[in-house]
């Protein structure tokens, strides 16, 4: 199966559609699929979903589909450093679902896996649980009865990523804190697709090394990216 394209619009060709839902990896501007993202803003895609932990920054990241008004609806943990994304979400123009960072993690990881729900500890008591199924478990001390709320897996109609290095069966490595997000929305996607900085031969990656299997990457693509620091902290000349 020939999963490398040439470019990122070749590797979304076809899969692209209004009204999708797309599951994205990275953290900030750490790790951010940004090659695939332009892509997506240069087809004029509209009335999208996102999961993914924020929207970067106003002009990079999710956030070029903010101000194209691309997107419908985040699935996130974080507004942060965003003005655009935190501006259309307080005047009523986007759809806004909170989630804990860890709840969203396991959400996408548990789409991959197939699991359609599980139950968390964590929202219990706040507007995070409002409207989901509450269950007491006698996990507390002494087997004491403790309450839980179910959360849904994602399963998205895309997933886009940035890794280090692939191999030429979609084999992934992620360097450092850029894995962040990355697996578990890669696996929750029903097609992957990937932008890394390196392809290399099918058997040069070391078994234990890898990240993410090949089996849930569809597409891959290599490009040059940007290298940003999204706050950078000096102190002053001495």
């Amino acid at each position: 199966m020939q999963k490398i394209y040439p470019d990122a619009a070749a590797a979304l060709d076809g899969l692209l559609h209004d009204g999708m839902f797309i599951a994205a990896g990275g953290f900030g501007l750490c790790g951010i699929p940004e090659l695939l993202l332009a892509a997506i803003k240069d087809a004029g895609t509209k009335d999208l979903t996102f999961a993914s932990n924020n929207a970067g920054v106003d002009d990079f990241g999710i956030g070029i589909l903010l101000q194209t008004r691309q997107v419908k609806k985040m699935i996130s943990s974080y507004v942060g450093e965003n003005a655009e994304f935190m501006r259309q979400y307080l005047s009523g123009e986007l759809e806004l679902e909170f989630n804990p960072q860890g709840t969203l993690a396991e959400r996408m990881r548990s789409g991959g896996c197939g699991i359609p729900g599980f139950y968390t500890k964590t929202g219990v008591g706040t507007v995070i649980a409002d409207g989901k199924d509450h269950k007491d478990f006698p996990t507390g001390q002494n087997g004491a009865m403790e309450t839980y709320i179910m959360e849904e897996g994602i399963f998205a109609d895309l997933s886009i990523v940035k890794a280090w290095k692939a191999d030429e069966t979609g084999n992934l490595v992620f360097r450092k804190t850029a894995r962040n997000f990355n697996p578990p929305a890669a696996m929750c996607g029903k097609t992957c697709v990937v932008e890394v900085e390196e392809i290399v031969p099918t058997g040069s990656l070391d078994p234990d090394a890898i990240h993410l299997p090949g089996i849930y990457v569809h597409r891959i693509i290599q490009g040059t990216h940007e290298k940003r620091i999204e706050q950078r902290t000096v102190r002053e000349k001495a």
